[in-house]
């Protein structure tokens, strides 16, 4: 075997092992170096997005509230979604996860869509682990770090507290923090470090939710700087 045809085999294994599924289902989608399969969400904030020493680097400085998309697949439903994510800036952070994400076109928001939210520990409860309904036209029935919400196809919330669930001491401030993220029929589930953050199940007629969409990385504000890696993802039936 030739040395260039050597380089060609090594390169198709590398290919390959990228994208395998591991013991799990999980596969890769973000290589390590480029933002392959990603797409900025605005022309205007390509620059908010780079990859730095092997992460995705999110930078507040270049445009502040943008998203980057998973545009290899944009229309998925049933999923679970694994990343690893931190702060490295001292001070306020935000950030989150959108999914079933679809353009907006009434106008109202850039996106529709099911968003949970990151935060440094002390942002407060309201923040770091909790579910918001960017969808115009329904009830913004927030489900809050520690909670379990159910709302019902009157539009009647029922919240009960997690047993054992996300608590701030969970948190690594400027570490980096483990998230999955399961969307499933209509049972969401966001869990931070191995612990329950919070869950809500929707029971609105189908007509009125998210069936499926696009998964988006945010920067939610001007100056701060959030990081993802070793995101991973796994279809569901």
């Amino acid at each position: 075997m030739t040395k260039y045809s050597l380089c060609i085999a090594l390169l198709t294994l590398l290919t390959v092992d990228l994208h395998a599924a591991d013991d799990d289902g999980f596969i890769s989608i973000f290589d390590g170096r480029t933002l392959d399969g990603w797409e900025v969400s605005e022309k205007k904030v390509e620059k908010a997005w780079t990859v730095k020493d092997g992460v995705i680097h999110g930078d507040g400085d270049h445009g502040g509230r943008c998203y980057l998309v998973y545009s290899k697949n944009k229309a998925l439903a049933n999923f679970e979604l694994k990343f690893t994510y931190r702060f490295p800036k001292p001070g306020h952070a935000n950030s989150g996860v959108s999914i079933r994400a679809v353009r907006d076109e009434t106008g109202t928001r850039d996106f529709q869509c099911y968003h949970v939210d990151l935060g440094h520990v002390g942002i407060g409860k309201q923040v770091l682990g909790a579910w918001d309904f960017h969808t115009p036209g329904r009830k913004e029935h927030r489900c809050f770090r520690g909670d379990s919400l159910v709302i019902a196809e009157n539009d009647k919330p029922t919240i009960t507290p997690v047993e054992n669930g996300l608590r701030k001491d969970d948190i690594k401030k400027g570490d980096w923090n483990d998230v999955h993220v399961i969307a499933d029929g209509n049972r969401f589930k966001f869990y931070i470090n191995g612990k329950l953050a919070s869950e809500f199940t929707e029971n609105l007629p189908v007509e009125k939710r998210l069936l499926k969409g696009m998964i988006q990385l945010q920067i939610h504000d001007p100056g701060m700087i959030v990081e993802f890696k070793n995101v991973r993802l796994k279809v569901l039936k």
